[in-house]
């Protein structure tokens, strides 16, 4: 695969990280927008910073994707989701980043032309899913951060569109964005873009039900962090990883 079919893609939390990265040699750069992105905490970009990211990137010859990659309510479908949408649309927006199938279906019908791209929250980890979106009309898919070299292999063979995969950053503990700790902890959903990351925090452990049947406790001398996954860090197989089929 010749270097210019490869996609290096950087997301940016605020408009100066977004110029860092278009100055960093990416070609491609994902932010979120002023609603329905997976990290409602960060500082999102309001309508005129992502009209005019878009317009920059463009004159570098670069392109820009917004993330929709939370789960809608029926209401924001219904009433809120094409007036977010439709300035970016007229502007040029590249594409996207989409998880809910719902929305995916009314990004396709109100926005023909619109490159969508399912996010990793979908949780495809196979071929089977690979197929199905290309079927539906997405133009890429990225994958499951937890899958293998060979699965991803597998699923690039079996469908032509693009593949994207994270190399670097952090992982979570279940599939991602899929858990549900930090909503029954703290009333904070990763599906509507507010996770706590309840799994990066110290654990200690405590054995139930000791002698007569009562609770005791065995607490270990130094905290642990138990849910909490190392961080990828692919770089030293990033040719096995394009070999494989990954395109960005």
């Amino acid at each position: 695969m010749r270097r210019e079919e490869i996609e290096l893609l950087a997301p940016a939390g605020s408009y100066e990280g977004f110029e860092a990265a278009i100055g960093a040699g990416a070609d491609a750069v994902y932010v979120g927008g002023a609603a329905f992105g997976a990290r409602a905490y960060a500082k999102n970009f309001g309508e005129e910073e992502l009209l005019r990211a878009i317009d920059t990137a463009h004159i570098h010859g670069r392109k820009l994707y917004l993330t929709v990659n939370t789960l809608l309510k029926n209401r924001e479908l219904s009433e809120q989701l094409y007036d977010y949408l439709f300035p970016y649309y007229k502007e040029g927006l590249d594409a996207v980043i989409v998880q809910d199938m719902g929305v995916f279906k009314m990004i396709r019908e109100m926005f023909p032309g619109m490159h969508l791209h399912a996010s990793t929250q979908m949780t495809v980890t196979g071929p089977e899913g690979m197929k199905f979106l290309e079927e539906q009309g997405a133009s890429r898919v990225v994958t499951a951060r937890e899958l293998s070299l060979e699965e991803i292999r597998r699923m690039h063979e079996t469908s032509p569109i693009e593949i994207e995969s994270f190399v670097h950053g952090a992982l979570c503990y279940s599939y991602s964005g899929q858990c549900l700790m930090s909503s029954i902890l703290g009333g904070r959903s990763g599906n509507r873009g507010r996770c706590a990351q309840p799994c990066r925090l110290p654990y200690q452990t405590a054995l139930c039900c000791g002698e007569n049947g009562r609770r005791s406790e065995k607490r270990k001398a130094q905290e642990l962090c138990p849910l909490s996954l190392k961080d990828i860090s692919t770089i030293e197989i990033l040719p096995q990883i394009l070999e494989a089929g990954v395109t960005s």
